[in-house]
């Protein structure tokens, strides 16, 4: 189960009964959709409006428990990745409807398979994937040590991204999607230029494992 909380209540708004524990969670930008992942190994999206289950994709026919959803900002594509390394993609049918008001012309309601593929090697766990805010690239982590970059037009291997001593938890993108920083078991963060792959600042002080990291490198002008 998985809850949608208005900020002003301490209550939750509305609850959704996924029927398996929930891993990952992903609002569309349509705004009237919600996307979940859970450890039963099914994708489920969920419309706000209803609170209707109105999609249920069982993408792997051994159920591995689906570590990681994400949706693109634009909300055309849908990847999910499981925890022995697989991932899967799918593209939104055209919702025009939804266009006025959300600016997105996208739903989840449908979606159509593109591909799957091993993000990282067999005996390994991926822990994350998320979508560059440009849209152009995934980034999976893994217990393997490392974080991977895919052109999501081709969904190639562009960049394994090998200087964590640990597994590496989690991700995330600059706004302007030129980096990404990483956090790792080995007790740090790490900042990386995508243009040329390098570190280029390590951020140590935790005594313990880093699982989680945010940026907020948004403009303020000031």
């Amino acid at each position: 189960m998985y809850c949608r909380w208005d900020l002003r209540s301490p209550n939750p708004s509305r609850s959704f009964d996924a029927k398996s524990a929930v891993n990952s969670v992903a609002l569309h930008p349509n705004q009237a959709e919600i996307i979940s992942a859970d450890q039963g190994g099914t994708v489920k999206v969920w419309d706000l409006t209803s609170s209707k289950c109105v999609n249920d994709i069982t993408p792997d026919p051994k159920a591995h428990s689906i570590q990681a959803v994400e949706v693109s900002e634009d909300g055309r594509t849908v990847v999910a990745a499981n925890a022995h390394g697989e991932v899967f993609v799918w593209t939104c049918l055209a919702a025009p409807e939804l266009v006025e008001s959300s600016g997105c012309g996208y739903s989840a309601a449908t979606l159509v398979p593109i591909t799957k593929f091993r993000a990282h090697p067999s005996g390994t766990y991926l822990l994350k994937a998320k979508i560059s805010p440009d849209c152009r690239t995934l980034v999976t982590t893994s217990s393997d040590r490392t974080a991977r970059l895919w052109d999501t037009t081709t969904w190639d291997l562009t960049s394994t991204l090998a200087q964590h001593q640990k597994w590496v938890w989690d991700a995330v993108f600059s706004a302007d999607s030129s980096y990404l920083v990483t956090a790792s078991s080995d007790h740090s963060a790490m900042l990386w230029n995508l243009r040329t792959s390098e570190v280029v600042r390590t951020y140590t002080g935790h005594q313990t494992a880093v699982t989680c990291v945010a940026l907020n490198d948004s403009s303020t002008g000031q």
